[in-house]
């Protein structure tokens, strides 16, 4: 995998630069590892008091934050497992209305990657990931899936690519019925099986007829990599009406070497000899300096080489050809305020369906008996005075994508496809 580091650039940035900002997946949770002894009360306490302490708003968004824990602390101690556990602390954590503020447990794919996102950054969180994962390794065995249940059937919502579901050919849409005769679960279906069959019975179409076993083999996830290399793996170069369209999927931007990555397919590789890119920001992790809208605003030379053959190189720092990104309401975070940028900017159109509206700063606090606490720490605004927590930003183009038994049918994409060969085709 490309990593090589790309000079440092100086143009001026079109809007201040903020704080890394990370959106939110949620499964759900229950698990028990080495060193968890505490209490169910002391956990409660303690997210209590991390919440009160460090939550962005002195007035809790208006809860009355010493009513909640006289409400939840006689339900955390009726409760009968730590699964149970993480579900009424969440309940808890809803009152206040805000996104980046969950309670997470190992049981969870989030619980990892939240690590793998902030861990690389904060010597503080290596040392205390030590006591709780093995070797201090932040990873998990997966097949790379994101899910959503609707009216109780649980679906395909999200596919990495190259990972081991995208490579046994599940598809979004797919309703996963159940995992070796077992009901799925996001951590434990695989747990131990890295790198051995698994059998997923699956649902294809609304007909019961449709079911069908694919056999799968899970791999370890390393947190602080998954990301970058599902990036890596998404690139593609389509041929449309004679002109070469290219795609990458950013599915997380909370670290530099997504941008880089970008930045070098656009400039030097493969991307590179395209005439339009689509940039998909749907779905998974957020975060990143909004510095990195200057790939497409900023102004440079650009510089040619010209060889003793003749042969002539021309290199330039910025992308001037049409991009248009791709949203949905999983793009959360500073990917939202990446979409309001391009299109307050006028960089390129935006096409999907409404973002998250999940735009404030958050940073993990691990807890003392492992789990993970994900606190709204920051209140964040665009432009000066405008908010979009709670409000998200609408497409330029809008385009559902119906998730039930949709068969790896994406229609957003093939919009983004078709609306970046419209432009290229305009600007001639």
């Amino acid at each position: 995998m490309r990593r090589n580091k790309l000079a440092r650039r100086t143009n001026l940035a079109i809007v201040s630069a903020i704080s890394i900002l990370v959106v939110l997946l949620c499964w759900s949770i229950s698990p028990i590892l080495p060193g968890m002894a505490r209490s169910q009360t002391e956990v409660f306490e303690e997210v209590w008091q991390t919440i009160n302490e460090n939550f962005y708003d002195p007035n809790f968004n208006g809860v009355d934050w010493n009513a909640m824990r006289n409400k939840y602390e006689p339900l955390v101690s009726q409760a009968r497992s730590r699964e149970e556990v993480a579900v009424v602390i969440n309940q808890m954590l809803s009152e206040l209305n805000t996104s980046h503020t969950r309670f997470y447990t190992p049981d969870d794919p989030a619980y990892y990657q939240i690590l793998g996102i902030f861990s690389p950054r904060s010597r503080e969180l290596q040392e205390q990931v030590q006591s709780f994962l093995p070797d201090g390794k932040i990873e998990y065995t997966g097949i790379g899936i994101f899910t959503k249940t609707i009216e109780d059937q649980l679906f395909i919502s999200a596919i990495l690519d190259g990972s081991p579901a995208a490579i046994a050919g599940l598809q979004v849409g797919d309703q996963i019925l159940s995992v070796d005769g077992q009901s799925f679960h996001p951590i434990h279906s695989f747990e131990n099986k890295a790198d051995q069959d698994v059998t997923l019975l699956i649902q294809r179409s609304p007909e019961p007829n449709s079911q069908q076993e694919i056999v799968v083999t899970p791999r370890v996830f390393d947190a602080t990599t998954m990301f970058i290399e599902a990036q890596d793996a998404s690139i593609q170069v389509l041929e449309q009406n004679s002109k070469k369209i290219g795609y990458i999927h950013i599915w997380s931007y909370a670290n530099e070497q997504a941008q880089q990555l970008l930045e070098e397919e656009l400039l030097y590789n493969q991307l590179s000899e395209t005439d339009g890119f689509v940039l998909d920001l749907r779905d998974g992790w957020g975060g990143t300096p909004i510095t990195v809208l200057n790939l497409y605003t900023g102004r440079g030379p650009s510089v040619t080489s010209v060889f003793r053959d003749g042969t002539r190189y021309i290199s330039d720092s910025h992308w001037k050809k049409p991009v248009v990104m791709l949203v949905n309401e999983g793009s959360r975070s500073a990917k939202e305020i990446l979409a309001y940028g391009f299109q307050q900017y006028e960089i390129g159109a935006v096409v999907g369906t409404q973002t998250a509206g999940a735009v404030v700063a958050g940073r993990p606090f691990l807890m003392q008996d492992g789990s993970l606490l994900y606190v709204a720490i920051a209140d964040v605004y665009v432009d000066g005075d405008k908010r979009l927590e709670g409000i998200g930003v609408t497409p330029d183009v809008v385009v559902p994508l119906p998730l039930e038994y949709a068969q790896g049918v994406d229609p957003q994409k093939e919009r983004a496809i078709a609306t970046t060969l419209e432009i290229i085709t305009q600007s001639e």
